[in-house]
C-alpha cells in the first residue's frame, strides 16, 4: 500500500521552492511541480482506466492550495464516474475553437464571399461597387455583427432609408446582402432562411422596384443635331474627340473604344474584333468599320510600348469621363452612351434594316432565347452596309436620308 504524503499549510507549500515535485498531501496524487527557473504549478498524477494521467491544476500561486485540492477531488470524482478529465477538457477546448472559427462577422462574411468570387468578374468597377454599396449602407448596420444573428430586421434597417429615393441602387443592395447571407449559411457560420431573400420575403414587406423605380434613360442628342454635332466635333483637338466620334461611328459603348488595341483590329478587312472579356454580355463581338472609322483609325499614331488605339497623354486608358468633358465644352446636353440610343432611333425611322440587324450593330442579347438559340451568324457584311450609312446620315443628314430612302 502507498504511502500516504503528510498534508502540508498553505505556510509550507509557500515555502517549496527548490526544484522538483513535491507531494502536498490532502488528496491523493496532488504535487507542486518547481521547475529550474522557479515556476510552480499544480500536478494531479492519477491512473485513468488503464492510462497514467498528469492532469495540471493551474499554477501556483494564482491557484492556491484549498483551490487545487478542490479541484483536485473533482477530478476524481470525475475519474470514479468514468470521465476522462483531460479528454474531456481537450473536448471543450476543440468546441471553443471550433465555435470561435464560427464567429464570423458579417463585413467577414463579405470579405470571404468577394475573395471566392471577386476575381471571376470580369469589370474591376464590378468589385468596387460591390464594396462601395455595402461599407456605405449595410456595414453601419450590421459590419460588425455575427452573420449568423443578421436578422429581417437588419436587412430592412440598410434598406428602407434609400429603397424609394435610391431604388436602383438599394435593389443592387439587397441581392449582395442575399449573396453574403448564402455564402454565409452553405460554410456553417450561419442557419435558418436567408431574411435579405426577396420571392416570399422582402416582397412582402417592400415595394416592388418597378412601381418606386424612376426609369433614368441616357441623355442621347436628337437624330437631326447629328450632323451638325459630328461637324463641330470633328474640329475639335485631341485624342479623347477622336475616340467619342469613332464610338458614334461604331454605336459602341465608351469602354469598349477606351480600352480598344491594335491587335483587335483588321484594317485591310475593315473589322474590329472585341473579345468576350471585354464585351457587357461577354461573347466576341465585330464591328464592320465605315469609312470614316477606318480614317480615324489610320490617322491614329501607334506608340511604343502602348497597344492603345487612344491611349491617354501619359500612355493609359482615357478615363471614363474624358469623352463626357469633351461634350461638356461643346455644350450638348447628352453623354456618349446617349449615341446608341440615336442610332437605334436612325435604324427604325429612317432606314428600312430589320430590328435584328441593329440589336446586332449594338451587341445586344436578344431577350426571346429561342430566337436567340437559331441566330449562329452575326450578319456582319450586312451590318457593314448599315454603319456605312449611319456613317453617311452623321456627315450629312440630307444625304443619309435619301440613301435610306432609296
Amino acid at each position: 500500500m502507498a504511502r500516504k504524503a503528510k498534508e502540508l499549510s498553505a505556510l509550507q507549500v509557500g515555502r517549496l521552492t527548490s526544484p522538483g515535485n513535491h507531494a502536498v498531501g490532502g488528496v491523493s496524487g496532488l504535487y507542486l511541480y518547481v521547475n529550474d527557473n522557479g515556476a510552480r504549478s499544480w500536478v494531479l498524477r492519477t491512473m485513468v482506466g488503464t492510462k497514467r494521467r498528469h492532469m495540471g491544476l493551474g499554477g501556483f500561486p494564482d491557484v492556491p492550495l484549498a483551490r487545487a485540492r478542490d479541484k483536485a477531488r473533482a477530478a476524481r470524482d470525475d475519474i470514479g464516474q468514468g470521465i476522462d478529465p483531460i479528454m474531456q477538457r481537450k473536448a471543450a477546448a476543440s468546441l471553443l475553437r471550433a465555435q470561435q472559427a464560427a464567429e464570423k462577422t458579417f463585413q467577414q462574411a463579405a470579405d470571404g464571399f468577394l475573395e471566392v468570387h471577386g476575381d471571376t468578374w470580369k469589370n474591376p468597377k464590378h468589385r468596387a461597387q460591390w464594396i462601395s454599396t455595402l461599407k456605405t449602407y449595410a456595414y453601419p448596420v450590421m459590419g460588425n455583427l455575427l452573420v449568423r444573428d443578421v436578422g429581417q430586421e437588419h436587412v430592412l434597417a440598410a434598406l428602407e432609408p434609400i429603397w424609394k429615393t435610391k431604388n436602383e441602387t438599394a435593389s443592387r443592395l439587397r441581392g449582395r446582402i442575399e449573396n453574403v447571407l448564402d455564402w454565409a449559411t452553405v460554410r456553417k457560420y450561419r442557419t435558418g432562411e436567408n431574411p435579405a431573400r426577396w420571392k416570399g420575403h422582402m416582397d412582402m414587406l417592400l415595394p416592388a422596384p418597378g412601381k418606386v423605380q424612376k426609369v433614368e434613360h441616357h441623355r442621347a442628342l436628337p437624330i437631326d443635331a447629328m450632323a451638325t454635332f459630328m461637324t463641330e466635333l470633328r474640329q475639335r483637338e485631341g485624342t479623347a474627340a477622336k475616340a467619342l466620334e469613332f464610338t458614334v461611328l461604331c454605336a459602341a459603348r465608351s469602354g469598349e473604344v477606351r480600352g480598344a488595341v491594335w491587335p483587335e483590329f483588321d484594317l485591310d478587312a475593315g473589322i474590329w474584333t472585341i473579345p468576350p472579356e471585354r464585351m457587357k454580355a461577354a461573347k466576341e463581338h465585330r464591328v464592320p468599320l465605315s469609312q470614316s472609322a477606318l480614317l480615324i483609325l489610320h490617322a491614329q499614331p501607334h506608340l511604343k510600348d502602348c497597344e492603345l488605339v487612344f491611349p491617354s497623354p501619359r500612355g493609359k486608358q482615357l478615363s471614363d469621363m474624358s469623352m463626357t468633358a469633351v461634350m461638356r465644352r461643346m455644350e450638348v446636353d447628352a453623354v456618349p452612351h446617349g449615341f446608341r440610343s440615336t442610332f437605334r432611333d436612325w435604324a427604325r425611322e429612317h432606314t428600312n434594316h430589320p430590328r435584328d440587324l441593329a440589336e446586332q450593330a449594338l451587341a445586344h442579347t436578344l431577350d426571346n432565347k429561342v430566337e436567340a438559340a437559331y441566330r449562329r451568324g452575326d450578319a456582319l457584311e450586312k451590318r457593314r452596309v448599315m454603319m456605312q450609312e449611319w456613317d453617311d446620315f452623321c456627315s450629312d443628314v440630307r444625304r443619309g436620308a435619301e440613301k435610306s430612302a432609296s
